[in-house]
């Protein structure tokens, strides 16, 4: 037998089922079934007091053309309902000066009724024409009798009526009751009604997540299809930068991104460079210009005197903006290694675009891939590029190391090579990766979908198809 001994000792805290009422909800539901019963008490009591204090016995007034021609008189009221005319009298006691709903009143036992007029009667009255009505209590006369089926048959005397009504103060105390009820339960349990709506909404988008996954992975597909066959968006990129070359009377203008569409092109500049008409300025460093505006011309004796520049530039589409156009970056402005971290599937969908950007407009470029770490995704070289299994730096010195948290200014260097890196690069692939790319270096362009402490641009991905850059404050779709 064991005694018990290693045993976890049951002092944590159980937990409540999520089929058990909340208290709020208990605390409110008693609370209205407390006001519904003193509500119905307050009926009852009212109900039963009703027979002796407010029911009274009327005679209504009929019309002669019901009645055979004949109008009713006090002497033939009394008659019909006390056993002789004699007691007319108690009739005209009853209903003397009591304003009918048609403005008359009995002024003298002479008086000719007038059809529709209510008329009290004696306790003892009966017969068919007797019907119970309830009293007023004011100047008017009695109300009109509750139904034409509830005269009181003969001999009946003080009949109670067994029928249930709820008066108006009732009725209020209960939709009040309600109201409080509903006031206090919100107050209790706001809490958990906010985390119960929580809840079902983090299991409403668990539910929806795949489907908007299957639509944003479609999404990204046909950009990829749709920048494979635009070659007349690539071309008017680099058209564009011809406008911001170097030329006899000025120098070059850095032009780090441009974004192409049918209504304009738009351009990011240093915030210290500025861009003449018909450029306008969008913010610090971007500026848009329509399609309708032609670009600068260059005269013949004043063109470009670096033509090499456009040569040298490496642009590739990074993804789509938000409004879906496509955002060129210039690689050539790299000047050494990308570093593409996030969610390592669409970090590698990074990488993989720029290969096959790469691949549409400088074929047969030399690419070399290392292993990383072993969890990262694999990556497919395109076949217009000329893959290396490895890769031997000639005429390598020693990385020079960077000095303080800040590097120079990059340089632009031409494409001569691709290092693709998939993971973190360890140790050796980090030498090979600094002999190839880094400062000093053989000059070839680094290309990790992971982290490595070298790169010069940093670029973050999400589980959206998101990549953020955040040195040109944008957040794109990346193609698949």
């Amino acid at each position: 037998m064991s005694n018990g001994a290693g045993q976890v000792p049951d002092h944590r805290p159980r937990t409540v089922t999520a089929h058990r009422i909340p208290q709020a909800l208990l605390f409110a539901l008693t609370t209205l079934l407390a006001a519904f019963l003193v509500a119905i008490g307050a009926a009852g009591s009212a109900e039963a007091a009703a027979p002796g204090d407010d029911l009274i016995k009327v005679f209504v007034v009929q019309d002669p053309a019901q009645t055979g021609g004949q109008l009713a008189t006090l002497q033939s009221i009394a008659a019909a309902t006390l056993g002789g005319a004699a007691r007319a009298d108690e009739i005209f006691d009853l209903n003397r000066g009591l304003t009918q709903k048609d403005g008359g009143a009995l002024s003298s036992p002479g008086d000719q009724l007038h059809p529709g007029w209510i008329l009290r009667l004696p306790k003892d009255a009966s017969g068919p024409g007797v019907q119970l009505a309830t009293d007023t209590g004011g100047q008017g006369n009695a109300s009109t009798p509750p139904a034409s089926g509830s005269t009181a048959p003969p001999g009946t005397g003080d009949e109670q009526s067994t029928m249930l009504t709820i008066p108006l103060a009732a009725a209020i105390a209960i939709l009040g009751a309600i109201l409080l009820a509903l006031v206090t339960a919100g107050i209790v349990g706001r809490r958990k009604v906010r985390a119960g709506f929580a809840a079902v909404r983090r299991g409403l988008n668990k539910l929806g997540e795949p489907a908007r996954r299957r639509r944003r992975l479609a999404q990204r597909r046909a950009t990829s299809r749709w920048f494979d066959a635009d070659v007349d968006a690539v071309r008017r990129a680099y058209g564009t930068l011809g406008e911001f070359a170097a030329t006899d009377r000025e120098p070059e203008r850095p032009v780090h991104a441009l974004s192409v569409d049918d209504a304009g092109v738009t351009v990011w500049l240093s915030a210290s460079d500025a861009a003449g008409a018909p450029w306008t300025s969008i913010d610090s460093t971007r500026w848009r210009r329509p399609a309708a505006a032609p670009g600068r011309q260059v005269p013949g004796d004043g063109g470009v005197t670096s033509p090499a520049d456009l040569s040298t530039a490496c642009l590739v589409r990074a993804g789509t903006d938000a409004d879906g156009r496509p955002v060129f970056v210039d690689l050539s402005r790299l000047d050494g290694v990308l570093s593409v971290t996030g969610e390592k599937a669409v970090a590698r969908d990074v990488v993989q675009n720029l290969l096959a950007e790469i691949a549409r407009t400088r074929p047969g470029t030399p690419v070399t891939v290392l292993r990383g770490t072993a969890d990262a995704p694999p990556l497919a070289v395109p076949p217009s590029l000329q893959q290396l299994p490895q890769v031997t730096p000639q005429h390598v010195t020693a990385p020079v190391p960077a000095q303080g948290t800040a590097r120079g200014a990059a340089s632009r260097r031409p494409l001569k090579g691709l290092v693709v890196v998939a993971g973190t690069p360890n140790g050796r692939e980090a030498t090979e990766l600094a002999a190839l790319c880094g400062p000093g270096g053989a000059g070839w362009t680094g290309l990790v979908y992971g982290e490595t402490q070298d790169a010069h641009w940093r670029w973050y991905t999400d589980g959206y198809g998101h990549v953020d850059i955040p040195v040109l404050d944008l957040k794109l779709m990346v193609p698949a």
